[in-house]
């Protein structure tokens, strides 16, 4: 399964760890680090056990699961850019005099004020998340959609796909399998969406591509290569060097 896709499908009490136990190995909802268990890891001369280490990577690699989380877009997130600076702070441990003081915006009250409507939204989010849960129980006919990647660029209707809807594009536009070249770049946004994560499939996370080297492997899927590395960026798929240099997959 796709590191979105377990992060997605991932429990609160997950989702607030960063990581999810499988059976022989801890994984990073984050980035898709895997830490086996049974083995000793090493780290700045001190040796951690498999679960603790993944959190001494998340502290290394992510900064924490609230930092990571936080810089996620806001479509993701549902936070207005105010909120969002609001919680960083919150989280930093400023007193509202500070925040206030930071912000430069009313008093100290207003950003009480503030605090009690992040703390309505994280209510209201409870009461949606119960209601969603007890609605999976009861409604036979609702389909499977496709998450977003959690790299979007911009969450909007083109995300609107169900799973058989996905298997009918990939079908249409790799005529000879998932691993095979494509027939046309589709014109259409959900059509585009389904095609760019297929062809993302075939990079590794884990490595940085120079430029010839990143043409090279979108040439062999479409010989406009140039528009699939456009729309990849684009979409969120991957990132690169401002000069173009190097390319890679976006976590």
């Amino acid at each position: 399964m796709k590191i979105s896709e377990l992060f997605w499908n991932a429990s609160l009490e997950e989702l607030k760890r960063g990581y999810m136990q499988e059976a022989d190995h801890y994984i990073c909802l984050l980035c898709g680090e895997k830490i086996e268990k049974g083995i000793i890891y090493p780290d700045d001369g001190i040796l951690y056990e498999a679960e603790k280490y993944m959190r001494v990577h998340i502290e290394n690699v992510h900064q924490s699961v609230f930092e990571y989380l936080i810089q996620l877009d806001k479509k993701l997130t549902g936070l207005t850019d105010h909120q969002n600076r609001l919680l960083r702070l919150f989280h930093q441990g400023k007193s509202d005099a500070e925040v206030q003081k930071e912000m430069g915006i009313g008093s100290a009250s207003t950003i009480r004020n503030h605090r009690f409507v992040l703390k309505e939204k994280e209510r209201q989010a409870k009461m949606f998340l119960a209601m969603m849960e007890l609605l999976k129980e009861k409604d036979q006919h609702a389909p499977t959609f496709l998450p977003p990647h959690k790299t979007a660029r911009m969450v909007d209707d083109r995300y609107n796909v169900t799973q058989e809807e996905k298997e009918e594009i990939v079908k249409k536009y790799f005529p000879e399998g998932k691993d095979g070249p494509l027939k046309t770049f589709p014109p259409k946004e959900k059509q585009k969406l389904v095609v760019l994560r297929e062809i993302a499939k075939r990079l590794t996370s884990e490595r940085t591509y120079e430029e010839k080297e990143i043409n090279q492997i979108l040439k062999a899927v479409y010989h406009d290569y140039v528009i699939l590395r456009r729309y990849l960026i684009e979409y969120g798929f991957l990132d690169r060097k401002s000069d173009g240099s190097q390319y890679w997959l976006k976590n």
